[in-house]
C-alpha cells in the first residue's frame, strides 16, 4: 500500500508509505494520493487534511530508479483532459505524462477546498517540494532539508514551478542556481515553512495546528483558501507555471537530442551524491 489513510476526529491523515525508497513518488503513489484526498474532501466530517511521509523522510521526489518505477503504466483517474502517454513516443510521451501526473495532479490538489498541512521531516527534495507546496501550510522538523537540484540535469526546476511565489525571486534563483540543500530554518526565513519544531514534537505541533483550524467554519475555510489561491494566480502563478512547463520540456528534449537520455544521464544515486 503506497498511501495510507486514517481519520483523527476532524483531521484526515494521508501518509506516503514507501519509506524504503524515501517515499519517492511513482505513479501508483500519485493516484493513491489523489484517491485519498478525494476521500477526505467527500467526508463532511473532515475539516483539515495532513499530508505525511512514513519513515525518516517526507519525500525524495520523483521515482527515477526504484524497482517500483512505473512510467510505462497509465491509471484510470485523470487530472487533465489530454491523451494518455502510453503508446506515444518522444516528447509527446513525456509531455502527456508529466502534464497529467505532475502538473495536473498538483494543480488539482492545490484546489482542494479544505486546508492541507504538510508534516515534513528529513528529505523534501525536487518532486517532494511539489507535494509540500500544494499544501496550505508546512510544519517542518528541525532535521528537514529541502532542495531542487534538477538544474544539474539542465532542467529549470521541477514541473510544478511555484519557486518565485513560495520562496521569492532571489531565494528561488539561489536554490535553482546552486542545487544545494537548504534547512528548515532557512525555509522558515524565506517564508516557505510555517513552523519549525524539534523532530520529537513534529506530530504534536502539526495536529495542534490542525485542531485549531478545524474549529473554524468549513465553508469559511474553503472560501478563504480560494481567496488566497486566486490572489496568487492574479500575481501570475498559474501563467508563470505554464510558461516554465514549456521550458522544462524543451530541456528534456535538448537532453535527449544531445545526450544519452532526457535526464542527462542522471539517476537517483547521482542526484543524491551531487546534492551532498
Amino acid at each position: 500500500m503506497t498511501v495510507s489513510y486514517e481519520r483523527r476526529g476532524p483531521v484526515a491523515v494521508v501518509t506516503m508509505n514507501r519509506p524504503e525508497y524515501r517515499n519517492a513518488q511513482n505513479s501508483a503513489m500519485t493516484y493513491a494520493l489523489d484517491e485519498a484526498f478525494s476521500r477526505a474532501v467527500d467526508d463532511a466530517e473532515v475539516s483539515v487534511i495532513v499530508l505525511a511521509g512514513a519513515g525518516d523522510h517526507f519525500s525524495a521526489g520523483h521515482d527515477i530508479g526504484s524497482p517500483g518505477r512505473d512510467v510505462d503504466q497509465s491509471f484510470e483517474r485523470r487530472a487533465v483532459l489530454w491523451w494518455d502517454h502510453v503508446g506515444r513516443t518522444g516528447g509527446d510521451l513525456r509531455y502527456a505524462r508529466e502534464m497529467e501526473v505532475y502538473l495536473g495532479m498538483c494543480r488539482r490538489w492545490r484546489e482542494i477546498p479544505k486546508p492541507m498541512i504538510a508534516m515534513v521531516q528529513g528529505a523534501c527534495v525536487a518532486g517532494g517540494l511539489m507535494l509540500a507546496w500544494v499544501c496550505d501550510l508546512v510544519v517542518a522538523a528541525e532535521d528537514a532539508f529541502f532542495a531542487d537540484p534538477v538544474v544539474r540535469m539542465g532542467i529549470p526546476g521541477v514541473e510544478y514551478f511555484a519557486h518565485p511565489w513560495v520562496l521569492g525571486p532571489r531565494a528561488a534563483k539561489e536554490v535553482l542556481f546552486t542545487g544545494d540543500r537548504f534547512s528548515a530554518a532557512r525555509a522558515y526565513e524565506w517564508g516557505m515553512v510555517s513552523r519549525v519544531v524539534p523532530r520529537a514534537e513534529l506530530e504534536e505541533e502539526t495536529f495542534r495546528l490542525a485542531g485549531r483550524i478545524s474549529a473554524m467554519p468549513q465553508f469559511g475555510l474553503a472560501l478563504a483558501k480560494r481567496a488566497v489561491n486566486q490572489s496568487e494566480d492574479l500575481m501570475g502563478l498559474r501563467a508563470g507555471m505554464d510558461s516554465v512547463f514549456g521550458l522544462h520540456h524543451f530541456a528534456h528534449a535538448h537532453n535527449a537530442e544531445v545526450g544519452a537520455d532526457a535526464l542527462a544521464g542522471m539517476d537517483a544515486r547521482a542526484m543524491k551524491e551531487a546534492s551532498g
